[in-house]
Formats: structure tokens, C-alpha cells, sequence
């Protein structure tokens, strides 16, 4: 209450302050019959009680006539609530404030809707009239948790680590590879800006320029369109440090969040597990595995390599083939024949795998397709590899490796979310499992075109020290040092040892990415002064805070997020500018016929 003429919030008053004058500042909650209302803060709610005698005629007329969310100052006395009428729920529950005086600072008109958690409302109306939102309590506890924790780990970066927090610039050129950037023109014809997708250059620079250890709350910006629970603007918690290995990247970041964890939510035990790149895919069939739950991934492909079926021997004959499969749990009980279809219905559809089911019969017995083409041998061997139970429903998959992995780990998150909405508690939404994924490949096939290689994180990581000659030889086994930090099946965190021989950095980007140098030339000389080994990790904080309050979107932990589409609906940006604004950056904006038409319109 310092600097400000309120006595007390309104979530603070106990029976303690029973007989005390104070003054309250809010938003009405609600009015009930001209006898009390219910005030509320940032902090929580107070009732205050409507006078009914002549000499507060005035504060009577004023407190019931006031609108719904008008903002009033209340005084008056503490008082303890009638024996019987207590309200344990509420931390003030055991009091009210009797007002003597009141005043409306400002009255509120009629609400696009109510300010309750509870009141469902379109995602669109609660962007359009943010600032409404905002007033939950959900969104108010999201924001005010943030605000902690980014705190905390300032303290333990900056206070207790030598950590410089250092800012760095918004407006910088093109980086070759990753996510579309953000143009900005410029007054020079032809030159634009572009708002960075991280500060990976900077903290680079920095390293070279002697800090040894920097930190940043970054925003960041990647044009990515209409993509699901991503934001063209974004934080992150940006960290670089000199002389450090992957391991030292990595105690770090498990400190960091052991330090700044907010304590409501328990504790969290380190080290973190730590798990390949290729484990993952094999187990997981994902590179952020959810190891809340079980029904891994198990490769058959012995049990079943001596069978008649066709399809099992000609997926055994590729290069790199498997049969593997996932066992869910009571899936007889749990899923029905169409979610079955609809399981492998995602797994043709989105990557052209086809899916056997086994079922487990009560007798023991398996019933499938498949069971016609297999001995009691090969069906015990099988049943015994898979520790199938009664009632439990396999979905096997065979084929290339990593495109079985992939349907597979699909299926088995699909499988979770089918088998907890028909009521079987799986993933514990309280439990926050982290986990390093390791030792990822350097490089990956392009999609668009195979016999090209991208960076699989970014042309910055360094090679895997064990790996460092096969960079010139077969770049493609090259595995990097890149790690990536995972909690309950999100990635939250991501960063490498980088490359600090400017002829190293030179070679990827010119002989295996085919990339012009010449856009980071600032950087490859940088490199040639004498540039630190160094290595840094960033850590997406809407995506971490999202999920330590079990948030359904990151959305919710922003403060004025974009819309899916990337628009600021309650500012309706981005907008249209006229063409007097854009002649100083020598820009035409040239319309198809029918949005010339609308826009006239």
C-alpha cells in the first residue's frame, strides 16, 4: 500500500483488523439488494456492506446504483461477519467493511462479458476487449507468477553467477536458414531491417567481446504465420557463456530452475535425465518425448522376422526397416472400434503408415489379421516381448525406421489423450518431468529437396568433438552438440556448444549448407580475433510459464498476445498505412483487383 492512499487491499483484511478504519479502492464484483456488495482487487475480494440508515442515505444510493466493474473508493469499519455467515472460501471470509463513505472514480457501462473465470467466452472476444480480461483472477495469477519467477532467475543469473544482462539490438539484417524474419524498411531504397529471431549474433559477439557470461529477457520475432499456439513475438530467456561445456550449459539451467520454481508447485529434482537424440525417435518416436506415461515404443522386428507375412518381410528389406509396435493399456476397456479407426486413419494420413491392431481377449487369446500368419511360438514370443495383458490393444507399424517411429509416437500421444477422456488417469497434470535430448544429428535432408542439407538446430552448433572429422568427409553422421531441454512432451529450452573457428564456420556455411558467407562476414571475422570457445541456451518462457500453470494456451501467460493469425484484435493491427507514409521508404503497395475493390468499399 506504499506510495499509494488506500489503508489496505482488498485481500488482505482479517479478523486481526476487526474495529479498524480503512480505505479500499476497486472494481464492484457484484451488488446483491441494495445490502452489500463484493469489492475487488488485484488481491482479492472484500464485501462491504450497504448502509440502511438516513445519515448514509447518499452512500446507500451511490453503492447500489453502482454499475457492475465501476471502480469505487469504500471507507469504513472492519467488522466480523454475523455468527453463521463466515464464507471460508474467501481469505476475507471472516469479516466485512462497513461503508461510511463512498465514491464512483469511474463507471463502468455495459460488459461485452462478465469477469469470471468460470463464464465461458470466445478466445476472440477475450482478445478484442484484452484489457477486461486481464481483470480475471487466472490471468492476473499467470501474469503475477511470470513476473516471480523472471525475478528469481535475475537473482541467481545476474547476483549469484556474474551474469551481465545486456540488451540487444531489434532492428539487424537477414539471418541465413531457421524461421521467416520480420522485414522493417529503411529510408535507403531496397535496404530493410529485420527483426531478429533470437540474439544469436549478439551473444556471440558479446563472448568474443570478453563478457564471459551474458544474460537476456529477449523478445524475439519469427514470422511463422498461422501456426497453432505460436506467437509472432515472443520471450525468451537468452544465456551465452565462455569457456563452458555442454555438461556446464546444462547444471546451470537445472540450478536456474531449481532456484526461480515456484514453490506452490513443489519441488523439482536434478540432475535431469538426459536421453539420445536417436533414443528418443526409437522409444518415443519423437525428439520431446512425455515421459509421464509409459507405452513405449518396442521393436519386434526379431519375434517376427521369421514369419509368412509380406509386409513384415518387405519392410525388413529396406536399409534401415523395422517392425515395432505400442501397447495400450486396457485399450479394449478404453477405446472404441472408431477411435481405432481414427488412429489409424492419423497414422496413413500424416505419414503414410499403415497400422495393424492385435487385441488381448480375455482367455488370453490374440485377435487380429495378423494371428493367421503366426505359430503359438511366434504369438507367445510376441505377447511375452510386448507384456500384453488381457484387454490391452497393439498397434503395430512396419516399414523405414524413422517413418515408424514417427506414426507410432503420434499413435501413442493420440492413444493418451483417447484413453484419458474415456476416464483413465494417465499423465499426472501436477507432475513436471524434464528431460535433455542429446547428441541430435548436425544436419538434416532438406524437406523440399533431399540431396541438400540444413542446419538441424542452426549453422552456428559445433560438431560432436568425436564427429569433428566426418564434417569433411560425410557430414550427414555428424552428430552436433545441441541439447534440448523437454518438460512433460514440450520442448521448453534449446542451445549448443557453437563453432568459434571462423574456418570451420566458414566451410558449413559455404561447403555443406551452400550458404553466402558474405551475409555473416561480420561474424566469421569476429571469429578471427581470437574468439572463446563458448556455448548458450535459451529458454522459451511463455512456453515454460504455460505449462507450470497448466495453461491451454501460451495466450494465456501473455499479456497482449496475437491472435492465431498473428492480428492484434484489440488494436487491430497490423493495419493499413497511407501511400504519403510509405513514400519515404520507397515502397508500392500494388493491389489485386478485388481487395482494391474491397478497400474502396
Amino acid at each position: 500500500n506504499s506510495f499509494v492512499s488506500r489503508t489496505n487491499t482488498c485481500g488482505e483484511l482479517r479478523s486481526a483488523h476487526v474495529g479498524q478504519k480503512v480505505t479500499l479502492y476497486g472494481w464492484v464484483q457484484y451488488q446483491r439488494q441494495g445490502l452489500f456488495l463484493v469489492l475487488r482487487d488485484f488481491q482479492g475480494l472484500t464485501q462491504i456492506v450497504i448502509p440502511q440508515d438516513e445519515a448514509h442515505s447518499h452512500v446507500k444510493e451511490l453503492l447500489s446504483c453502482a454499475p457492475v466493474e465501476s471502480v469505487v473508493r469504500v471507507t469504513g469499519t472492519v467488522s466480523p461477519r454475523p455468527l453463521g455467515q463466515e464464507n471460508p472460501k474467501m481469505p476475507t471470509g471472516d469479516i466485512e467493511v462497513k461503508a461510511e463513505a463512498a465514491e464512483i472514480l469511474n463507471s463502468c457501462k455495459k460488459l461485452p462479458f462478465e469477469i469470471k473465470d468460470f463464464i465461458k467466452k470466445s478466445e476472440a472476444l477475450r482478445m478484442q476487449y484484452r484489457y477486461l480480461d486481464l481483470r480475471s483472477f487466472r490471468l492476473q495469477s499467470n501474469l503475477r507468477l511470470r513476473s516471480r519467477l523472471v525475478m528469481r532467475m535475475r537473482d541467481y543469473l545476474c547476483n549469484l553467477h556474474g551474469f551481465v544482462d545486456v540488451e540487444t539490438p531489434t532492428l539487424f539484417k537477414r539471418t541465413p536458414g531457421g524461421a521467416k524474419e520480420f522485414l522493417v524498411p529503411s529510408r535507403e531504397a531496397g535496404k530493410f531491417y529485420s527483426l531478429p529471431q533470437s540474439p544469436q549474433q549478439f551473444k556471440q559477439l558479446l563472448m568474443v567481446g570478453g563478457l564471459d557470461r551474458y544474460f537476456q529477457v529477449a523478445r524475439c520475432y519469427r514470422d511463422e504465420g498461422s501456426r497453432p499456439d505460436r506467437q509472432p513475438e515472443f520471450t525468451q530467456i537468452d544465456i551465452e557463456m565462455s569457456f563452458v561445456d555442454q555438461a556446464g550449459i546444462q547444471r546451470l539451467i537445472e540450478g536456474l530452475l531449481q532456484h526461480s520454481w515456484p514453490e506452490e508447485k513443489g519441488s523439482i529434482t536434478t540432475p535431469f535425465p538426459s536421453m539420445t537424440y536417436e533414443e528418443a525417435l526409437a522409444e518415443y518416436g519423437t525428439d520431446k518425448p512425455d515421459t509421464r506415461f509409459g507405452m513405449k515404443i518396442m521393436d519386434i522386428s526379431d519375434v517376427l522376422r521369421g514369419s509368412d507375412i509380406h509386409f513384415v518381410q518387405n519392410a525388413l528389406t529396406y536399409p534401415h526397416g523395422s517392425i515395432r509396435a505400442i501397447r495400450i493399456p486396457q485399450g479394449v476397456r478404453y477405446l472404441t472400434n472408431k477411435d481405432l479407426e481414427s488412429l489409424k486413419e492419423s497414422a496413413k494420413s500424416q505419414f503414410n503408415q499403415e497400422i495393424m491392431e492385435i487385441i488381448c481377449r480375455p482367455d488370453g487369446s490374440l485377435k487380429s489379421l495378423l494371428t493367421k500368419f503366426l505359430g503359438e511360438k511366434e504369438q507367445s514370443e510376441l505377447i511375452q516381448a510386448l507384456n500384453v495383458q488381457e484387454g490391452d490393444v497393439v498397434l503395430l507399424a512396419a516399414g523405414e525406421h524413422k517413418q515408424v517411429c514417427s506414426a507410432l509416437g503420434t499413435l501413442r500421444l493420440l492413444s493418451a489423450n483417447l484413453l484419458e477422456a474415456a476416464g483413465l488417469a494417465l499423465r499426472d497434470p501436477t507432475a513436471f518431468h524434464f528431460l535433455w535430448v542429446v547428441d541430435f544429428p548436425l544436419f538434416l535432408p532438406k524437406a523440399e529437396n533431399p540431396t541438400e542439407l540444413e542446419s538441424a538446430h542452426h549453422p552456428f552448433t559445433a560438431p560432436h568433438p568425436s564427429d569433428a572429422s566426418l564434417l569433411y568427409s560425410d557430414p550427414t553422421k555428424v552428430r552436433s552438440q545441441h541439447y534440448d531441454l523437454v518438460l512433460n512432451g514440450n520442448e521448453v529450452g534449446g542451445g549448443s556448444i557453437r563453432i568459434h573457428s571462423a574456418e570451420q564456420q566458414r566451410f558449413v556455411l559455404e561447403k555443406v549448407l551452400k550458404e553466402d558467407s558474405e551475409v555473416l562476414s561480420h561474424l566469421i571475422e569476429a571469429l578471427e580475433f581470437g574468439a572463446p570457445p563458448h556455448g548458450g541456451i535459451a529458454l522459451g518462457l511463455d512456453r515454460l510459464i504455460s505449462l507450470i500453470v497448466d495453461a491451454p494456451s501460451i495466450r494465456d501467460v501473455i499479456a497482449f498476445p496475437k491472435s492465431f493469425r498473428g492480428r492484434d484484435l484489440m488494436g487491430n493491427a497490423p493495419d493499413y498505412v497511407t501511400p504519403e507514409e510509405l513514400e519515404p521508404y520507397h515502397i508500392q503497395v500494388f493491389w489485386p483487383l478485388e481487395e482494391k475493390e474491397a478497400k474502396k468499399n
